[in-house]
């Protein structure tokens, strides 16, 4: 092709832009400088630190693991609070298991456990004190009254845990009935709880009344009776106290105001036996009655009294 023939801006135009040479891109390179020498020996340090530490941390628990002056060797390095009815011997069996180890490893909190699964204990803390003693705190139960069952007699508390009778122990109580190892938890601890508002309440009305209470059946939850001796069956001569009741009597006291029925009953019993008779029981249930001798007969009781109010029986039947 004769290139003379054709303008030169014409050829010029005809090629193609993208063959033309470009410039290169320079590619700077990130030198390695003094700032990133100082963050890499910081990192440096603390790893170097960390794995130090780590390692006296290690060093340390195996001591403390193995040393022997970290170890339970005798029963004596177990110090247990001042109890009455537990035994030392019966708590120190639950650490036979841990005789020759670190104190570190006993599982304590498996331990309180099983001190507290003993009859008497109520609560139970233990702890160590290093480098190779533990220390153990006890609280015992409370008994508040003797439970017979059957031919059987035992102890129970006002939560209604049946305890056993510990030897050589003397104890003045009543002696309750309708409790058994069979009834639930709840069930024996509400019954119970009737039981201990009954004593309170009868103590608050009248001081030593509970000395005279021979026997409370809790068979049925919400009819407290109590088998009751010495009420008043007469006048009194002047200042000598006046003739009373050598046979117990069986007493209905339902489930509340305790206090105000017992009053009434020392106050108004006199009365009611000089109208009855002898009396075996008096169901004092009712509001403002006293029924005499029911369940001798249940059909037509011997005597029904309409009590005063309250505040009338503070000064007697009129």
């Amino acid at each position: 092709m004769d290139t003379d023939a054709y303008p030169r801006e014409l050829l010029a135009d005809e090629e193609p832009k993208y063959l033309r040479r470009q410039k290169p891109l320079e590619i700077k390179r990130r030198k390695f400088g003094r700032r990133a020498w100082r963050t890499y020996l910081r990192a440096g340090m603390w790893t170097a630190g960390g794995l130090a530490g780590a390692c006296a941390v290690y060093a340390a628990g195996a001591y403390l693991y193995s040393a022997r002056a970290m170890l339970l060797i005798h029963p004596s390095q177990i110090e247990i609070s001042q109890t009455q009815y537990v035994r030392r011997a019966r708590v120190l069996d639950f650490f036979v298991a841990d005789r020759g180890h670190s104190v570190l490893r006993i599982p304590i909190d498996e331990r309180r456990r099983q001190i507290e699964e003993l009859p008497w204990v109520e609560h139970a803390t233990v702890r160590r004190a290093l480098p190779n003693r533990i220390e153990i705190e006890i609280t015992e139960r409370a008994p508040v009254a003797f439970l017979r069952a059957g031919s059987d007699m035992a102890l129970v508390d006002a939560h209604g845990v049946i305890l056993p009778q510990p030897p050589q122990a003397n104890f003045d109580f009543p002696v309750v009935t309708g409790i058994t190892p069979d009834m639930s938890a709840e069930d024996r601890e509400k019954r119970m709880q009737l039981f201990s508002a009954f004593s309170r309440d009868v103590e608050i009305a009248e001081p030593g009344a509970m000395a005279q209470v021979n026997q409370v059946d809790l068979s049925v939850a919400d009819d407290l009776r109590a088998s009751i001796v010495g009420l008043p069956s007469g006048e009194a001569d002047g200042s000598a106290p006046g003739p009373t009741q050598v046979q117990p009597v069986v007493v209905h006291f339902g489930n509340d105001n305790f206090g105000d029925k017992y009053r009434s009953l020392v106050q108004n019993f006199a009365q009611w036996r000089a109208k009855a008779g002898s009396i075996a029981s008096v169901d004092l249930r009712f509001s403002r009655e006293a029924v005499v001798n029911a369940e001798e007969a249940a059909a037509t009781p011997q005597y029904v009294q309409k009590q005063p109010p309250r505040a009338a029986n503070r000064r007697g039947l009129q």
